[in-house]
């Protein structure tokens, strides 16, 4: 129980942070791309997948947590 009262925080945390870093990723990639060289642009689309990835997992880790601390998962 108390881990999971430690994690949330954490996991909400990351997923607030990746969700901005997506976020960047996906101006840097496509919005800005007229200005950015092409190892820039190359940089931006690999975090893209990065970002997402790092979304995903702190929402299931967010779940978990309040699954098991009987909260409501949304």
């Amino acid at each position: 129980m108390k881990l999971y009262r430690r994690t949330l925080p954490f996991a909400n945390q990351c997923l607030i942070l990746s969700l901005i870093g997506f976020m960047l990723a996906i101006l840097a990639s496509y919005a800005f791309d007229h200005h950015l060289s092409l190892s820039t642009q190359i940089a931006a689309h690999i975090s893209t997948i990065i970002f997402a990835t790092l979304l995903k997992v702190s929402y299931v880790v967010r779940c978990f947590c309040q699954y098991n601390l009987g909260l409501e998962v949304r």
